[in-house]
């Protein structure tokens, strides 16, 4: 039962890592109407009529959602390597553990950067732009969100079961 559950947080795992790196890297995380032409922006660079360019200003909220985005990649990552790590090493339930609190945290991290970027988009651009709707980039890492707590959840599950299934120690009585 271990390697099931532990290999199915793993793929969750695998699976969130990608979303996640996806979502953080590319420029589709909202889409608006701006003198005309359609634009996008995303965590790093904003696109108008297919020509991108870089922030220029540097805003908080960028910056908050940017460092929490790398975070959960980093963790997610790590919950990913030490759930791999298991099925090679005899010592399973500390790793599995382990990587279940990374994936948890992952998860964790990458709502927080979510919700800050879901508050200050809608109080800010949706006053700012009357036409835009947040894109797949975003969606995708809520997407990534569930995988990675499904993961951490699968990894736990799987470390309970490991200990639930071990027999007690042997006491010799004298």
């Amino acid at each position: 039962m271990l390697y099931t559950l532990a290999g199915g947080g793993t793929l969750c795992g695998v699976a969130a890592l990608v979303l996640l790196i996806v979502s953080t890297a590319t420029d589709f995380w909202m889409q608006y109407r701006y003198s005309g032409a359609m634009a996008n922006q995303g965590l790093w660079r904003f696109c108008i009529n297919h020509k991108c360019h870089a922030h220029t200003i540097t805003v908080a909220f960028w910056d908050a959602t940017r460092a929490f985005m790398l975070l959960s990649v980093l963790s997610c990552f790590a919950g990913v390597v030490l759930g791999l790590s298991a099925f090679v090493n005899g010592t399973k339930g500390k790793r599995v553990r382990t990587g279940g609190i990374a994936l948890l945290l992952s998860g964790f991290l990458a709502l927080l950067a979510l919700a800050i970027y879901t508050g200050v988009t809608v109080n800010f651009f949706g006053k700012r732009f009357l036409d835009w709707r947040f894109s797949w980039s975003y969606i995708i890492g809520w997407v990534a969100i569930i995988l990675s707590f499904s993961a951490g959840v699968f990894q736990l599950c799987a470390y309970q079961t490991n200990i639930a299934e071990q027999p007690p120690p042997n006491i010799q009585e004298s």
